[in-house]
């Protein structure tokens, strides 16, 4: 049984960073999956690969999964970009360096 600890990167659908804070836990798939005659869908008897765990911090998941004894893998995330904050108002603003273009 093989884990992978993470931390999510934020989707394309969404501009603050609230489901990217946390941690999570998911195990890696251990038997592949194989088509349901009947309907075609892509299915598995594995039922860990349906389990996520979330924890609010890197150290309490790698805790946790040595405590289990969980093999698993760290990735570890992208440093954090720093955001300038933009004003509207400075596209007015009288000292201006760049032209005004309209």
């Amino acid at each position: 049984m093989r884990a992978r600890i993470y931390r999510p990167a934020k989707t394309a659908m969404q501009s603050g960073q609230a489901t990217s804070q946390e941690w999570l836990l998911e195990f890696e798939p251990a038997v592949p999956q194989r088509p349901d005659p009947l309907m075609g869908w892509a299915g598995s008897s594995d039922t860990r690969r349906q389990i996520t765990l979330q924890f609010p911090t890197r150290e309490e998941a790698v805790a946790y999964a040595q405590a289990q004894g969980i093999e698993f893998d760290l990735e570890l995330p992208p440093p954090v970009r720093a955001l300038r904050p933009k004003v509207y108002a400075d596209n007015f603003r009288y000292g201006r360096i760049e032209n005004w273009t309209h």
